[in-house]
């Protein structure tokens, strides 16, 4: 008995990270007016935890961020950018 309920909690203590998902969401970001501010964006979103690559299109004014979402969320991508001076949002208002 003692056996099962061990087993039970250590397989709900590393059952979070299995279940861990790595997302992509596409934000525009329509404050970039200059060459120099993708990297500004770039590396505001960088700098989240959990973020595993980012890509941002100056001529689409948008980022295409993939992320652990165990570890980030969107809110907190879009907080970076906010943060940085460029304000974000979800592209096709989905989240």
């Amino acid at each position: 008995m003692k056996q099962s309920i061990f087993l039970a909690a250590v397989l709900v203590a590393f059952s979070g990270p299995l279940l861990a998902a790595q997302k992509t969401v596409t934000l525009g970001v329509p404050g970039m007016t200059c060459g120099a501010c993708p990297i500004t964006v770039k590396k505001a979103i960088s700098r989240v935890d959990g973020v595993k690559q980012t890509e941002v299109d100056f001529d689409k004014r948008q980022a295409v961020v993939t992320y652990d979402d165990a570890k980030a969320s969107v809110d907190q991508i879009m907080q970076a950018t906010a943060n940085a001076g460029y304000p974000a949002s979800v592209k096709g208002g989905a989240r």
